[in-house]
């Protein structure tokens, strides 16, 4: 089924990059310069076996199981309240990590403050914990307009990160992951999302984050040196590290480890830039030998099939 194949390599490439990054996760990228990432690798920084994924992939699990259903702010928020309660959408039934801004907010969701109201609004709640799982929001670019689907980007980043740049970090994402399943290449995806989404950053609400996205607006983000590029934890550092690797290689394997081989936030850099080249790519270009390891691989294969036939009919 085209469309399956469709959601699968986003899902699948995303998920693969996070279990790729897990075992490294915090080391440095002198420790990665000295000893790089090249295969599927267990146990690490978070004592996990080979293909087991992080929050990364169950929150992105979690966000397209529920838009199966159709789009309900509630009902996504409660499935990120599962995740944490009940390992919801987890790779082996254990959830092993979670960011302090998306703890904060889950906390928040259980006292009954609404879902669009949890989000860590100040400027240090601006880590990626809302862009390492936006990418299914992407799949629904045929369903409502664009305007309106950047909006319930927002909405959804929300639910945990409801500052402007975060949300501001999801849509530009979203747009250049919707130019790729359009079939532009990744340059072009670049520079068509960019564009599209100017105007609604433009808008005043936005226009004091947006020196903040400074080089990636400049459509020159892929020119930098390595040593220019932060692989940190903070929403903005992720998104110009992904885009960067992703202009920058030629294979969906090549794009994972040199996400990975960064150092810093591993596992979400491969995770967020995994979901772009995994579109790109294809699933059929994700080496086998990797997806074979993934845990829950055929639960993740079934989610995309129902989630095709929620976007794609």
């Amino acid at each position: 089924m085209l469309t399956a194949t469709k959601t699968l390599s986003g899902l699948m490439g995303l998920c693969v990059g996070d279990a790729l990054g897990v075992p490294v996760e915090f080391t440095s990228r002198a420790e990665r310069v000295k000893s790089p990432v090249t295969t599927m690798l267990g146990y690490g920084t978070w004592n996990q076996p080979p293909g087991t994924w992080s929050d990364d992939s169950s929150l992105t699990f979690c966000l397209a199981e529920s838009l199966c259903r159709g789009y309900s702010l509630d009902a996504i928020a409660n499935s990120f309240w599962r995740w944490y309660k009940q390992a919801y959408w987890t790779a082996r039934g254990d959830l092993f990590d979670i960011g302090q801004t998306t703890h904060a907010a889950i906390m928040r969701l259980k006292q009954g403050i609404l879902p669009h109201q949890a989000g860590g609004k100040v400027e240090n709640s601006n880590g990626n914990g809302s862009l390492m799982r936006i990418l299914p929001m992407a799949y629904c670019h045929k369903i409502v307009t664009f305007n309106e689907l950047i909006a319930r980007v927002h909405d959804v980043s929300a639910i945990t990160h409801a500052h402007a740049r975060s949300q501001m970090a999801c849509g530009i994402y979203i747009s250049i992951a919707i130019a790729l399943l359009e079939g532009a290449n990744p340059q072009a995806a670049y520079l068509q999302g960019l564009e599209k989404i100017q105007s609604i950053y433009s808008e005043r609400e936005y226009i004091l984050e947006k020196p903040h996205f400074g080089r990636i607006f400049s459509g020159e983000i892929a020119k930098l040196p390595v040593e220019e590029i932060n692989s940190g934890g903070y929403v903005i550092d992720t998104l110009e590290s992904s885009l960067w690797c992703l202009l920058n290689s030629s294979s969906y394997s090549e794009t994972v480890l040199k996400a990975i081989n960064l150092g810093g936030d591993t596992d979400t850099t491969a995770a967020v830039v995994g979901g772009l080249a995994g579109i790109y790519y294809g699933v059929e270009n994700i080496p086998q030998a990797w997806i074979n390891q993934i845990a829950r691989k055929q639960d993740i294969i079934n989610l995309a099939e129902r989630f095709a036939a929620a976007v794609y009919t």
